[in-house]
């Protein structure tokens, strides 16, 4: 199926899945989140003390709740209405705005010490959005990328290209998820791609097993 096509049914999917996905986050449902992920997320951005931060792909809105919680300023930015209508009932700052309407009009909401795509680049064209994310830092600033371990889901074929999720963990109807799965390669070719400099990668792991539950990679401009 082309891009463009699996990117419309991932814009959908978010639209349709809004209430269930709601209820899974703010009911601590998933497991990774709870154990790591959500953790090693606030840890990254605490660590640069950033004032004001951009939650790009912000979902239902909880990063920003936790952020405004320790006197962080952050904004929220989602393309998905029915998920900034989530985000905002619980109280913040929120936008309705797609990732091409961020990406053409990248400094509308200023400039920024640290934006996050927390789990939240999921389709096949970033190199662009990225690029123009970069254009919203402030000198020093960071973009903070995290999502799925690549070698976690290697046993699936290790290469580029899309993948469905059907939240089949969940009870509840979802609408099932196309997503764009890339290898480590692919994820740093794509930070130099946009101009971006990688200054750490992390790699949080499950605490019995040992197995990485997501990638974590911070970048800053390059000079």
């Amino acid at each position: 199926m082309p891009d463009d096509d699996q990117s419309g049914r991932l814009q959908q999917s978010w639209q349709r899945n809004a209430e269930a996905w709601t209820r899974v986050v703010r009911e601590a449902r998933i497991e990774s989140r709870r154990l790591a992920t959500d953790r090693a997320i606030l840890e990254a951005l605490r660590e640069r003390e950033p004032a004001r931060v951009l939650d790009v792909g912000c979902g239902e809105g909880w990063l920003c709740r936790a952020l405004a919680a320790q006197r962080i300023d952050a904004l929220g930015v989602d393309g998905s209405a029915a998920l900034v209508e989530q985000a905002r009932a619980a109280g913040g700052r929120f936008e309705h705005l797609s990732y091409a309407e961020l990406q053409a009009r990248p400094r509308r909401f200023g400039v920024f010490a640290a934006i996050v795509c927390n789990f939240a680049l999921l389709d096949a064209q970033a190199d662009r959005l990225l690029g123009a994310l970069a254009e919203a830092l402030e000198p020093g600033g960071a973009l903070l990328i995290q999502t799925l371990h690549p070698w976690s889901l290697a046993g699936e074929g290790y290469r580029d290209g899309w993948r469905e999720e059907r939240f089949a963990a969940f009870a509840g109807a979802f609408t099932p998820m196309p997503w764009y799965f890339r290898t480590l390669e692919s994820w740093f070719a794509l930070l130099v791609g946009a101009g971006l400099r990688l200054e750490s990668v992390r790699e949080p792991v499950h605490p019995q097993t040992g197995q990485p539950l997501s990638l974590l990679l911070v970048a800053v401009r390059a000079s």
